[in-house]
């Protein structure tokens, strides 16, 4: 037998031994056990693409993708593919940089009144009476689709919202012919493709988000990892915790 063969029977052997011992080790672990990456717009400022920064992430640069849990940085322009499985809204209550240790303050859900009590402030920011000020985020719960399906969220807020919104009109807008006529697949019924764009205002210049249908998701084990992890969202039993404030230059970009 050659070394080839005996390489690819110890590989088909070590398969069949971690199949039988399936998720063995992994009992105790729950939702609230693991890390939901961020996938999120590396920007100028970001320090993962500074060298002397350390959170620098080696071959980051502007306008790449990252994970924010493995480090693996996408091409933007390439771009990645995800199923969207389940959208929150949420109003996330900060203090300034240097007054916190960069944690939100609090995070209301979209339907509270906590707008009603800000005040748009010169830098844009809508602040409260005590000087905190509330960022309006959509949070959009996917799965990434990489070298294996990989849970993830993507937070979009200020300059992102509008691409946001057009993309939760592209996944409603979506109708399918069924027994009973026209309907709405879920939304992890078709995979997205997000590249990133750079955009400008009389602020400045920065990376965003640009997102196009790819088409109807075809392997039925992704399409039940991507039901099942709609189910414990909707149970609450994943929750979008906001990552922590950067410098104040860096958040001048807001993604």
């Amino acid at each position: 037998m050659s070394q080839v063969q005996k390489k690819e029977n110890a590989g088909a052997l070590a398969t069949n031994l971690f199949e039988a011992d399936a998720n063995a080790g992994s009992q105790n672990m729950a939702q609230e056990d693991l890390a939901l990456p961020f996938l999120k717009v590396l920007g100028q400022l970001s320090p993962e693409v500074n060298k002397r920064d350390g959170k620098h992430v080696e071959g980051a640069e502007p306008g790449m993708i990252l994970n924010t849990v493995t480090n693996e940085i996408f091409d933007g322009d390439k771009g990645i593919d995800v199923l969207p499985v389940y959208y929150k809204r949420q109003l996330v209550e900060w203090q300034d940089r240097g007054e916190s240790k960069g944690a939100p303050v609090a995070i209301h859900e979209a339907s509270s009144d906590i707008m009603s009590k800000t005040t748009r402030d010169k830098s844009y920011k809508d602040r409260l009476s005590n000087g905190n000020y509330i960022e309006n985020t959509a949070n959009h719960f996917v799965i990434l689709l990489s070298k294996s399906p990989t849970t993830a969220l993507i937070s979009m807020k200020a300059t992102q919202l509008k691409v946001s919104r057009k993309w939760n009109s592209m996944m409603m807008g979506l109708k399918m012919q069924g027994k009973n006529g026209l309907f709405t697949p879920p939304t992890y019924s078709h995979i997205y493709k997000l590249k990133t764009v750079q955009m400008s205002n009389d602020k400045g210049t920065w990376f965003g988000w640009d997102v196009s249908t790819v088409g109807p998701v075809q392997d039925k084990g992704v399409y039940e990892i991507a039901k099942n992890f709609a189910a414990s969202v909707s149970k609450g039993e994943v929750q979008a915790k906001p990552e922590t404030e950067e410098s104040p230059k860096a958040r001048k970009i807001n993604l």
